[in-house]
């Protein structure tokens, strides 16, 4: 028996494979325009995963900026961060009900073009770059929904800002990203991509309304960048605790006009002895003896987030307005108080994915620490540094084109007048390339 193939098979297999081939491609193609994953359904064990209880997701997120104008030097430099995370629901895979688990690594990369080019500012440029480039566990929680969902429990390692003060990351400028507080007391609110030990609970009031409290781990271990890199990856829990962050948020998410919108306001006391910016344990001038800093019986503030579609259909087409304001207590926060306000449209040109944001804010330096800075100054006069006892203002504008679901590149501008909150430094033109894609 002839066991070689003849022309006409083998002409056949070639055409066949190459019509395969052909008819994977296309298939891709539609995943890509289709899908938010831009590897796609992974030929289906995707969704049958997920469908088992188990979500995987990938993401990357580069932060190019350049300045044009201010600081000591003009430089380009890139931030980049890598998210591996997975969601597993507990009631498909061990009949749990209402339990589900949840598991995020982050790894962060690159340099920062604030400090490498000295543009003295309080908010940075690129708000991926920071709080350690490496490897981090940065969500290992167990949530649980108990009656019919209108009580959620958490604990585990989590980041404050995801539950309390929550915003999108859509800008690059740090003064538009994240749970405000932790742009301004971040020595112990620290948001993504850090977490702590934590337990929160929710209880939805109502269908549009709820009431949440947490509480979290300080511990100045977690921000400690060298600790990070031999043991950032484990869930460990670190010697160091110096007390509890211990945030409370009210939420309406109402719908006017049949538009969605989203209203909290929250307080935050953190029960750690802090140090005061000004006196010192005689209190007397900080500074004018070896006194070491008078201590505070603990830190606190207040915040405020709003965000209102105002035109278009829910959820799609349309303008989003938003106010962020956030104020921390005078006597431990050398950053005491932000502001951010701006609008966000979706679906400009007919591209139902572009979008185009402007926004506007100022971060203040606390008055109390520039009397310490002056004061300090005075006595070595051959060793002054800047004083920050006023406004940095921020404007950012940019366009997110993102020509298929799992892909959004944004470039951005950035104006920043007066950086670190005073004319001593020069104003700060940035040109920036935020890129997104989730794998």
């Amino acid at each position: 028996m002839n066991i070689i193939p003849s022309k006409t098979v083998i002409a056949a297999a070639i055409a066949s494979a190459a019509f395969g081939m052909l008819a994977t491609q296309a298939a891709s193609a539609t995943d890509l325009d289709t899908s938010p994953y831009l590897l796609g359904d992974w030929n289906g064990q995707r969704t049958r995963l997920a469908e088992q209880g188990v979500k995987f997701d990938l993401g990357y997120v580069s932060e190019i900026a350049s300045n044009t104008t201010g600081g000591a030097d003009h430089k380009t430099r890139n931030s980049d961060q890598w998210r591996l995370g997975t969601t597993l629901d507990l009631d498909k895979l061990l009949g749990w009900t209402g339990g589900t688990f949840y598991v995020d690594i982050t790894d962060r990369n690159g340099h920062s073009l604030d400090a490498d080019a000295g543009l003295g500012t309080f908010q940075q440029t690129q708000e991926v770059f920071g709080r350690g480039q490496t490897w981090r566990l940065t969500n290992f929680y167990l949530q649980q929904s108990l009656l019919d969902d209108r009580l959620r429990l958490k604990f585990g390692r989590m980041t404050i800002g995801t539950d309390f003060a929550n915003f999108t990351c859509d800008f690059q400028n740090l003064t538009f990203c994240g749970a405000q507080p932790g742009n301004i007391v971040g020595s112990y609110w620290a948001n993504w991509p850090v977490s702590v030990w934590a337990a929160v609970a929710r209880l939805n009031t109502s269908a549009t309304t709820y009431l949440q409290v947490g509480a979290y781990q300080v511990d100045p271990t977690y921000l400690n960048d060298e600790d990070t890199r031999h043991r950032g990856l484990y869930p460990n829990n670190p010697h160091g605790t110096t007390g509890a962050l211990i945030p409370v948020e009210f939420g309406w998410l109402p719908s006017v006009n049949g538009l969605p919108g989203s209203y909290k306001v929250g307080a935050w006391y953190n029960t750690s002895d802090s140090a005061d910016l000004m006196l010192d344990q005689n209190r007397r001038p900080l500074g004018s003896s070896d006194a070491v800093a008078l201590r505070r019986d603990g830190a606190y503030g207040g915040y405020v987030s709003i965000q209102q579609q105002v035109t278009g259909s829910a959820g799609g087409k349309g303008m989003t307005l938003f106010l962020n304001a956030s104020q921390a207590d005078k006597f431990t926060a050398a950053t005491d108080s932000q502001v951010a306000v701006g609008m966000q449209y979706k679906g400009l040109f007919d591209r139902p994915r572009d979008m185009v944001g402007v926004a506007v804010g100022a971060t203040h330096g606390n008055g109390r620490y520039a009397n310490h800075q002056r004061f300090v100054n005075g006595l070595h006069p051959n060793a002054a540094t800047v004083v920050n006892d006023g406004y940095e203002y921020a404007t950012e504008v940019y366009y997110a084109w993102s020509p298929i679901p799992s892909l959004s590149i944004r470039p951005n501008i950035q104006f920043v007048k007066h950086p670190g909150g005073t004319s001593a430094n020069p104003d700060v033109v940035v040109l920036g390339l935020k890129s997104l894609v989730t794998f």
